[in-house]
C-alpha cells in the first residue's frame, strides 16, 4: 500500500480558531471513535484536555476524518522538567482508519513537536500505531504531581510514550516522569 498519509492534506488551527462547524465535526468524530472504548468513550474533560493548543484536522472531501491535538505541559523526568509538547484525543472515523488519515495528522503533530518543544508524550494503548512513527514506551515509573506531593500513577506504567526531539536531553526510558495534575485522566 503507498503511504497515502503523504497525500492528505492536513490543516493546523489553534484551539482559539476553530470554527463552531470545525467543534461540532471533531464531536461528532471524537464521540464515533471512541464509541465502546473501555474507559467510557470521550469525556468532556478529554475534550478539555485538548483544547489550548493546535489541532491537526484532516479531511476527505468536506468530511472530517482524523485530528490531533498538541498542548504544552511539563513533564518532569528524574525530577527534570522538560517542555512537553503533550498528544491528546488522536482519532479517526472508523470507517476511514487504516486508509493513511492518521498517521498524516500524526505525522504532521510530530513535526510541530520537534520544532517546537523538548519532548513529546502522550498516552496510549496503541503502541504499535505510535512505534512506526518514531515514539518509544517509557518503562520507568509514573507519577502525578499534586499539591500534596508526587503520587505515584501506576495504573498510567506502560501506557505513556515519548517522542525525542533535538532539544531533548539523553533519556533514561527507566526514570521516573510525572505530569501535573488535572481533571479527569491526569495522563
Amino acid at each position: 500500500m503507498p503511504d497515502t498519509w503523504a497525500m492528505v492534506e492536513v490543516r493546523r488551527v489553534p484551539s482559539a480558531g476553530l470554527a463552531a462547524a470545525d467543534v461540532a465535526a471533531l464531536g461528532e468524530l471524537l464521540r464515533a471513535a471512541f464509541a465502546g472504548h473501555a474507559h467510557g468513550g470521550f469525556t468532556d474533560d478529554d475534550w478539555h484536555h485538548a483544547l489550548g493548543g493546535l489541532h491537526f484536522l484532516a479531511h476527505d472531501r468536506e468530511t472530517l476524518v482524523a485530528h490531533a491535538a498538541v498542548v504544552e505541559r511539563a513533564l518532569h523526568v528524574a525530577g527534570v522538567p522538560l517542555r512537553t509538547g503533550y498528544v491528546e484525543a488522536v482519532a479517526t472515523l472508523p470507517g476511514r482508519q487504516r486508509q493513511g488519515f492518521g498517521s498524516a495528522v500524526m505525522r504532521a503533530a510530530d513535526e510541530y513537536i520537534a520544532a517546537t518543544f523538548e519532548l513529546g508524550a502522550l498516552g496510549t494503548g496503541s503502541h504499535g500505531f505510535y512505534e512506526r512513527l518514531g515514539w518509544r514506551t517509557w518503562r520507568g515509573p509514573t507519577f502525578v504531581r499534586t499539591e500534596h506531593g508526587l503520587e505515584r500513577s501506576a495504573d498510567e506504567d506502560g501506557y505513556i510514550m515519548v517522542l525525542a526531539t533535538a532539544a531533548s536531553p539523553a533519556l533514561d526510558l527507566d526514570a521516573p516522569i510525572s505530569c501535573d495534575w488535572r481533571p479527569g485522566d491526569s495522563w
